[in-house]
């Protein structure tokens, strides 16, 4: 038997009665609260008579515990300590790395990875576009908050007055650097103040994502979608940046519902519901 029949069969063994009993935890973990028996053995595609010993023999461990009251069985003790360790180990950059390697061949665009630093928005992975264009990016860029999609959604959904202090804190650092033009470009246009700036984060949060068109450097345009984890916090954003011409901003195209199906997937593995 080769490498790879070995590997295959190796992957195919199991212990079947572990794989059923986990159909239970499973559907508990899906319907976030108790259930009595009969209405968690239908979740879980099985008869309450069949559930019930796996029940008793979950219950012996801490993985599951029945309410004396209600009758009705919820997660126990072992399965709060599981998933508290699972949190404390999950990152969500590692998480997203093979994902977003994936989302960038789907679509065909670059995409980044940005979480909040100690100067804001700060991309930490870069996945270069498949095609023979490609956006010119470096891990630790700075982005501007109301000036890039990732700027505009960690403004959008981290709390207001950290958001605001970090808005007059590049203002202050405009204001003493001046405003720089590239060549063949117009002059850039002044940062908003707070309260010009909050219209465009009603319009990222009503949507649920951020877009720029052009915004930073002519020609190129970029959408950007929120990583969440299980207090419902932010904790990353995941932007394709790509050649105008050729990307789709449309808030219900292709590429838009990719991105949200990309920050989805490492949300469900932070935890979030």
């Amino acid at each position: 038997m080769d490498d790879n029949n070995a590997k295959a069969e190796r992957d195919r063994r199991g212990i079947q009665s572990v794989e059923v009993g986990g159909q239970l935890l499973r559907a508990l973990a899906h319907a976030g609260r108790p259930l009595p028996l009969k209405d968690l053995a239908r979740e879980a595609g099985m008869a309450p008579a069949k559930a019930h010993p796996y029940l008793v023999s979950f219950g012996k461990i801490g993985l599951i515990e029945q309410h004396e009251a209600s009758g009705h069985y919820g997660l126990g003790p072992l399965a709060l300590q599981l998933g508290l360790i699972a949190l404390q180990q999950a990152d969500p950059v590692r998480i997203a790395t093979p994902l977003i390697a994936d989302l960038a061949q789907r679509i065909g665009h670059t995409v980044a990875v940005a979480v909040w630093g100690s100067r804001g928005p700060t991309i930490v992975r870069i996945e270069e576009s498949p095609a023979a264009v490609h956006v010119n990016m470096r891990h630790g860029t700075v982005e501007s908050l109301p000036g890039t999609a990732s700027g505009r959604l960690f403004s959008a959904y981290l709390p207001a007055e950290k958001v605001r202090a970090a808005l007059e804190e590049e203002r202050a650092r405009e204001k003493t650097l001046g405003l720089r033009t590239q060549p063949g470009m117009p002059p850039p246009k002044p940062l908003p103040r707070w309260e010009d700036f909050e219209p465009t984060l009603a319009e990222v949060r009503a949507h649920g994502m951020s877009r720029s068109e052009g915004a930073v450097i002519q020609g190129v345009s970029a959408m950007s979608a929120p990583v969440f984890d299980h207090a419902g916090h932010m904790v990353m954003a995941v932007t394709a940046i790509g050649p105008s011409g050729v990307f789709d901003t449309r808030w219900d195209g292709e590429l838009a519902q990719a991105l949200r199906e990309c920050a989805r997937a490492v949300s469900q593995r932070l935890g979030a519901r």
